[in-house]
């Protein structure tokens, strides 16, 4: 036996962890890790590059993929034909029952940026998605309320976790092994056959892609996973998120890598925007004001939402919009005033020619619902508009000093708490954070980590007068620790001055760290960190 269960098995976890998965894992781990590894070597030695003033650029030598205009991907499969409006969330068992009942045509399951990697929170995910396809799962709330599921369910699309994430609690020859290969592995050799029984199928979407080789691993797995189970090729499908700067210059190639398997693209908003600071934050061209200026209607964002349109229909894929973050208040005015600009934003994508969009909670799917039925009407989807009006650049995807607004001391603040928060929930075992009427998830607190080492990099000038200095940070990271621990103790007061900790390794350095769950996981949540556990 070459793996090891590190984790404790609690009550039903036998039903996930079985044997014969177990062994399905090893052999994905066997075929495609060192695959993983080159290509995470191939981010590190990109982001050298970036750092030394080299810019993307759309490929000269897959120019052959773009020109030819005869393929297609294949056409959408069962329960991805109508997918005006997708709901997003965790896989706890609340949200599973919320999400397939809310009337949203896809759930996104997400094992990735809202759901924080415990080992619970990822093997109990997979037990809800077992339970719900065997229609076994309930919920009952605090106030006594029971939920049951309805008739009429979203089709489930899984999300696992990034590439350059590693599932600690299973090795394999003594060593961590991918946490995207477990988190696909085990749903697809458990519900795979369970989904197409259903007269559906084991569908993905694809988290936090650089290139069009990566896209190429995910195709090679799929097609030793299916035919390891015995699945017919093509059974799965899946949606790529376009959630980083570099991915956005190979849109096309990475439809290409996975025609036979692919289900469309996603502008993964946040993330997007988290990539640009990332890769470019230290260059003064780059610089970003108040998260809340940077809307999808600013240049850049434009271009790159544009594109994706145009890329899509081109080659008969769906083109799946950004997430609406808005979370219902029980202040009217509040309410009104945030739905009008999720409506408007919604128009924006419908009007674009997207074929849908996603939002966070059920309360805004009537309102994604309404404005994707006022365009498409009976139609399924609009990929027959082909957007052969627009033409974007690599000038265009890369025009960050034309976003206008302001960097003020109310937007460091804010960053500074949302991070503090966030990270604070998240070694909690919580992935998807609702602060001040938003649904924050790992992607959005990554903006403002990177935002806040941006301008502290940049001395960026505040428009409220002085500028963004190590000094303003620190008493404003003091001030949101102050507050989260005010009548907190034991274990709660430990685990914010821990977020504190993250904040100010992650975001106040010299260097900027690619992404905050890394250090988290493996300070906090992965084996080495827990007393009495067992070892890699």
């Amino acid at each position: 036996m070459r793996y090891k269960i590190i984790g404790p098995l609690a009550e039903r976890y036998d039903e996930v962890l079985t044997p014969e998965a177990l062994d399905f894992l090893v052999a994905l781990d066997d075929r495609f890790a060192a695959r993983r590894v080159a290509l995470l070597d191939t981010r590190r030695a990109r982001r050298a590059r970036f750092a030394a003033g080299q810019l993307p650029e759309f490929l000269p030598e897959t120019a052959r993929i773009r020109e030819d205009p005869t393929w297609r991907v294949a056409p959408p499969a069962p329960g991805l034909t109508d997918r005006r409006v997708e709901i997003t969330g965790p896989t706890d068992r609340k949200m599973t029952v919320n999400a397939l009942n809310s009337g949203a045509r896809v759930w996104l399951a997400d094992f990735e940026d809202a759901t924080a990697p415990t080992w619970h929170n990822i093997i109990a995910g997979q037990l809800n998605l077992i339970d719900a396809l065997d229609r076994r799962i309930d919920f009952t709330d605090e106030r006594g309320k029971h939920y049951v599921l309805g008739g009429d369910l979203a089709t489930i699309v899984v999300r696992p976790r990034g590439w350059h994430l590693a599932e600690k609690w299973i090795s394999v020859d003594g060593r961590p092994i991918s946490a995207s290969l477990v988190d696909f592995g085990l749903y697809l050799f458990h519900c795979g056959k369970r989904q197409l029984d259903a007269g559906s199928g084991p569908y993905f979407y694809l988290p936090k892609l650089e290139d069009h080789r990566e896209a190429r691993l995910w195709n090679d797995i799929f097609v030793f996973a299916q035919q390891y189970l015995g699945l017919p090729q093509g059974t799965i499908r899946a949606t790529t998120l376009i959630e980083t700067i570099t991915a956005a210059f190979e849109m096309e190639e990475i439809l290409y890598e996975l025609r036979e398997h692919s289900a469309g693209l996603n502008a993964g908003r946040w993330d997007y925007i988290f990539s640009i600071i990332k890769n470019f934050g230290q260059w003064s061209d780059f610089v970003l004001p108040d998260r809340a200026d940077v809307t999808m209607t600013v240049p850049f964002m434009r271009a790159y939402t544009e594109l994706l349109v145009r890329t899509c229909h081109k080659r008969g894929a769906h083109a799946i919009g950004g997430m609406a973050a808005f979370i219902p208040s029980r202040s009217p005015e509040v309410n009104e005033a945030a739905v009008s600009r999720v409506r408007a934003d919604k128009q924006r994508e419908a009007g674009d020619g997207f074929d849908g969009s996603w939002v966070a909670h059920p309360g805004l799917v009537e309102v994604c619902r309404d404005v994707f039925d006022a365009v498409l009407g009976d139609r399924p989807n609009q990929l027959d508009r082909l957007r052969d009006d627009v033409t974007v650049t690599a000038t265009d995807l890369l025009a960050v000093n034309k976003t206008p607004g302001k960097v003020t001391a109310d937007g460091v603040r804010s960053n500074v708490a949302v991070a503090l928060r966030y990270i604070d929930a998240w070694l909690g075992g919580t992935g998807a954070v609702a602060l001040w009427n938003l649904m924050e998830d790992a992607a959005t607190a990554e903006i403002a980590r990177c935002q806040v080492w941006q301008w502290l990099h940049h001395r960026t000038p505040l428009a409220d007068g002085g500028c963004v200095t190590d000094d303003l940070v620190r008493s404003l990271l003091a001030e949101s620790l102050a507050e989260l621990l005010a009548g907190r103790e034991g274990p709660d007061r430990d685990r914010a001055v821990a977020a504190a900790g993250i904040f100010e390794r992650t975001a106040l350095g010299e260097y900027l760290p690619p992404f905050f769950t890394t250090d988290a996981y493996a300070l906090h949540l992965a084996p080495s960190s827990r007393s009495g556990s067992g070892g890699h």
